[in-house]
Formats: C-alpha cells, structure tokens, sequence
C-alpha cells in the first residue's frame, strides 16, 4: 500500500453544497482529506438535518472568515406547523400536537411581525455556552437551562402555504439568527407551535449555491481539478475596499511597518494588494494618514494563490 503523503498547505475558499445527514465538522473532515490539506475550517455551522451552502477555509483564507461568521445568510425550508419536539427541529422527539386552522392565519401580519429587530431565544439544543458548556449538553441530561434572549435581524422573510399544515419560507438574516428559533416563534405566534422540518442555506452574503460544489462530487474529481475549484483568499472580504501599494509601501507593511498611506485614501479598512496584483491582506488607513496592518497573508505571492500547495 503506498504511503499517504504529508499534508500540505493549502490556501482558498472552497463552497460546499452540503448535502443533508452529516455534521458540518464530519463534512470538513472529509474535504479536508480529499485536499491533503495541513490546515482547514469552516465558515458557520449547519445543523446535520440542514443541507446547502457550507464554505471551507483552508490556510492563510481562515484569517479572513469573519466575514462569513456575521455576515447575512440566506435560507429555504418548511416549517412543520402544529408540531413542537424537543430540539426545534425534525431530529427532535415530538412534545405537542395541535389542530392547525390555515383559515385564521395571517402570512402578511407574521411576514411583518418578523421582520427587522426582533428578540430570540436560542434553542435549548444548539453549542451556545453556559457556565463554559454548550447549551445541548444541559438539555441531553434534562437541566433546564436556557440562554439569554437576543437581538437579530431578518432582513427579508417571505411566507407561503406548502400545505394547510406547513409554511414554506426564504430568509435572509443576520448573523447569529437561529431558524429553529425563528420556526418555533412564529408557531407560538399563530398559535399551534411549529418545528423546522427542512432548511437549506443557499447564500452567505454574495456567495451563493451556484459557485458551489457537490459535497459526493468531489471524491471523482482528480487533484488537479480540486484545486481548480478553489477561490481565493480574498474572496471572503467581499465587503472591503480594494487598495494596491507601490513595492517599497508593501514592503513595509509586510514587514510589519506603519507607514504612510497613498495620498488622498479615506481612513478605515482595505483588502490590499501590491501593483502586480499580489494579495496582501488588510490594512487600516488611520485618520492622521497612516497604514497600519490588521491582518496579513503568511508569506509572499505563493501563499497569496488559492488551492497553491507549498
């Protein structure tokens, strides 16, 4: 049998559509061995019932995934009405059944109702921590404990009839909402409880679904083909400015050196690149003219290319 060779590093962005059963680690995992790869994560967690987008950090890129952590998010799914179980969701064992009267409720006043702020309490069973343990270890041994409710947004909620007892729904929302939560309140809200009985995310701010990979396609991909699915690092800061230095104010900065920054640039952050094209980084332009580093790529331009192994 030929021996595995050593990992090696890899830097990138690789979308995963995450299909529904496995964990998002077990999912990691997996890739992480089709890679080879030293190092990778990923960027927000899906419920094993949930399937769609699941983005993999690999390398010098998990420096940058903040972004995805608390940036909007956008699903689909049905909401089961008239059903409440233990977790929320349909992993969980049913507490309650109620007759569901479509008749009476109100898409449009719900649609309205939960839109914006709203206040939520996470579910009993999700990785919040209390006292230093995540909240689903409490609810395994029947403690009841709860976390403390908070302040999310949803950006945008529509609701239609699946069938008289289930809701079909899009979301987009910020980060930190949980779904199962949203489900369960809008159920309490109606009147006959709910549980979450499918979810699929389908973008992460502007990455979507249609950049993304088969998680069973990967395994008939040769390597070279995997590495050609790779974005780069820089991808994942979306939301920044682009800003290119000449050779001697890259140096400095990677180097570590507060230096001047380029006449006439507004204070705050940037993605920034040396004038070949080289990714760098981020760097923030303070308000007396200054560029100082934030966080930057591990070594040169190598390091700069997605899916490169060194």
């Amino acid at each position: 049998m030929a021996e595995r060779a050593p990992p090696r590093r890899v830097d990138g962005l690789l979308l995963v559509d995450k299909p529904s059963g496995p964990t998002s680690n077990a999912v990691l995992q997996r890739v992480k061995r089709l890679y080879n790869a030293a190092k990778a994560g990923h960027g927000g967690t899906l419920d094993p019932m949930a399937s769609g987008l699941l983005a993999i950090v690999f390398g010098e890129a998990a420096k940058f995934s903040s972004a995805l952590l608390e940036g909007d998010k956008t699903y689909t799914g049905i909401m089961q009405l008239g059903v409440t179980t233990t977790t929320g969701d349909a992993e969980g064992d049913v507490l309650e059944r109620r007759a569901v009267d479509a008749s009476v409720i109100d898409l449009e006043r719900l649609q309205r109702e939960f839109s914006g702020e709203i206040t939520q309490t996470p579910p009993n069973y999700s990785a919040i921590k209390v006292d230093g343990r995540p909240l689903y270890a409490y609810a395994r041994e029947g403690a009841a404990v709860a976390a403390q409710p908070r302040q999310v947004r949803i950006e945008k909620l529509e609701l239609t009839f699946e069938l008289p007892d289930r809701l079909r729904f899009a979301v987009t929302c910020g980060g930190g909402t949980y779904i199962r939560s949203l489900a369960e309140d809008i159920g309490s809200t109606i009147g006959c409880g709910a549980h979450l009985a499918e979810l699929r995310r389908v973008a992460s701010g502007p990455l979507t679904l249609h950049s993304s990979v088969g998680y069973d396609v990967l395994e008939s991909l040769s390597a070279e083909q995997r590495l050609a699915k790779l974005l780069p690092p820089d991808t994942l800061l979306y939301g920044l400015p682009r800003l290119e230095l000449d050779a001697a104010t890259a140096a400095n900065l990677i180097h570590g050196r507060r230096t001047d920054a380029p006449e006439g640039q507004p204070a705050g952050k940037s993605k920034v690149y040396e004038r070949s094209g080289q990714f760098l980084g981020v760097a923030e332009v303070t308000a007396d003219g200054r560029l100082v580093p934030v966080r930057l790529m591990a070594t040169g331009s190598a390091a700069a290319d997605a899916g490169n192994p060194h």
